[in-house]
């Protein structure tokens, strides 16, 4: 594994080549650099997990400070009553009264960067001067609070750091640390004198000397869980930002599909090939803006996309409230289809509801045309219904899911004979049977067209209509 990461890092590289053999060494230590310009989505979505994050770390800073506490009060104390101060009160209403001001400003969006920092140092100071005080309360050398485990409670505090996701304020407290324990172990040599030095573990375990190789030890300890803590974070982070970014740009592409086809694409496990399909019992629906191309002539281009969009928005939320899934659009014109993209077992039905809801949503659509003095419009739709093939087509660099089968042909010639026939909306009686046997009822009979106005169409088929009222 170690040699086929460096085999990874070395090719194809030639040594004199410093700095992309840096930026791959970076990229191999830290992860892949996220982009540098993110979607305002993506800023938006990470500024508020930080603030999540920082509300995270004061409720835990809280209930350490509530376990203190309550250790502290209920354990007898060690020290001699004669000592000026108890430092451990002290330190916690310090660390409460900090703590408490951050998780303010995190609740409020107002937390500064230059507060965070602070209030890092101050966690790190606190705890330091707590540990430089026990030789105080204790009234012993200053060597004494060298070996007091209180110590270990500097890890806690900088991975609590770990929990925003920002390496920097990791370093931070991790150099707060470091820098703590160098001035108080200066203090302790420089108080204790170099009789108290040792080179022997065990009279160091057993006496108030002082044993340089441990507190550098100590310190190294600091470093490493320092930097093991902030890699950890960097990769994290840019594997978050990574993330962000291509789920709101797959957050965008869905919009480009229906929700069920986007739904088939997130679900699938080793992804989709041109040529994959199934054989589904469906009902495909046809629309049409009838006179949309006169009218378009007359618009700027601006109109003409404001009138596409106000058709739409009226038509579409009708079709996807009837379980229809939008197949495609078509300039004016829109394909949708009922059991193609979901399976469903009253296809039929549900595509007569929706085509009910378009009758009347067309009728509402053009009250509020004439109540702006704009032009009315009719739609046209047409409606049939038989096992349709739904797939991916396309090729490896642009695949679609569509429907292909003689009901979609049938249903787009419907839609033309409409004009034909002088109808705003025409389905097969085949169709209109299928749905009753599934439940559906009209709220307006569907009237069977004559011969004559089928004329044109294919061989004794069978067409019924209904119409919105006249234009």
């Amino acid at each position: 594994m170690f040699a086929l990461a460096i085999r990874r890092l070395a090719a194809p590289l030639n040594a004199s080549m410093p700095a992309e053999i840096l930026g791959r060494l970076l990229a191999f230590v830290f992860g892949q650099r996220p982009p540098r310009e993110l979607p305002e989505r993506v800023r938006r979505a990470i500024a508020a997990d930080q603030r999540s994050s920082e509300i995270l770390v004061s409720i835990a800073q809280f209930g350490a400070i509530a376990f203190f506490g309550g250790f502290y009060a209920i354990t007898p104390k060690a020290f001699p009553p004669s000592v000026p101060f108890e430092p451990v009160p002290i330190a916690l209403t310090i660390y409460f009264v900090v703590t408490a001001l951050r998780l303010r400003l995190a609740l409020t969006g107002k937390l500064t960067p230059l507060f965070l920092s602070l209030s890092v140092v101050i966690d790190i100071a606190v705890l330091m001067i707590t540990i430089w005080s026990f030789h105080l309360q204790y009234q012993q050398p200053a060597t004494i609070y060298l070996k007091a485990p209180t110590l270990l409670y500097v890890f806690i505090l900088i991975a609590l750091r770990a929990m925003r996701f920002e390496a920097g304020y990791i370093v931070l407290a991790g150099l707060a640390a470091v820098v703590g324990w160098l001035l108080l172990v200066a203090y302790a040599v420089l108080t204790a004198g170099e009789m108290r030095l040792t080179h022997n573990f065990a009279v160091y375990m057993t006496s108030d000397t002082i044993l340089i190789g441990a507190e550098i030890d100590k310190i190294l300890s600091f470093v490493a869980v320092t930097a093991v803590l902030a890699i950890a974070v960097v990769r994290a982070r840019r594997l978050l930002i990574r993330a962000a970014t291509e789920a709101h740009a797959a957050n965008e592409l869905s919009r480009f599909f229906a929700p069920e086809v986007a739904g088939e694409i997130r679900a699938t496990h080793s992804g989709f090939m041109p040529g994959d399909a199934m054989i589904r019992d469906a009902a495909v629906l046809m629309l049409d803006l009838r006179g949309f191309t006169r009218l378009a002539a007359r618009l700027t281009p601006e109109e003409t996309m404001a009138l596409l969009r106000d058709y739409q928005r009226v038509m579409v939320p009708v079709i996807q409230a009837n379980g229809g899934s939008i197949d495609k659009y078509l300039g004016d014109g829109i394909m949708a289809t009922f059991g193609a993209a979901r399976p469903s077992e009253n296809f039929a039905a549900d595509a007569f509801r929706a085509l009910d809801g378009i009758c009347e949503a067309a009728n509402a659509w053009n009250d509020e045309r004439a109540a702006r003095h704009a032009e009315p419009l009719r739609i046209g739709a047409a409606l049939a219904v038989g096992p349709v093939l739904f797939g991916v087509t396309g090729d490896d660099s642009r695949l679609e899911f569509t429907v292909i089968g003689n009901v979609v042909n049938l249903a787009a010639k419907l839609e033309k004979h409409c004009k034909v026939a002088g109808r705003d909306c025409l389905a097969t009686r085949e169709a209109y049977e299928l749905a009753a046997r599934q439940g559906y009822r009209p709220d307006r009979a569907y009237s069977v067209l004559r011969q004559e106005e089928v004329a044109g169409t294919a061989p004794a088929l069978d067409l019924v209509a209904r119409d919105t009222k006249p234009a």
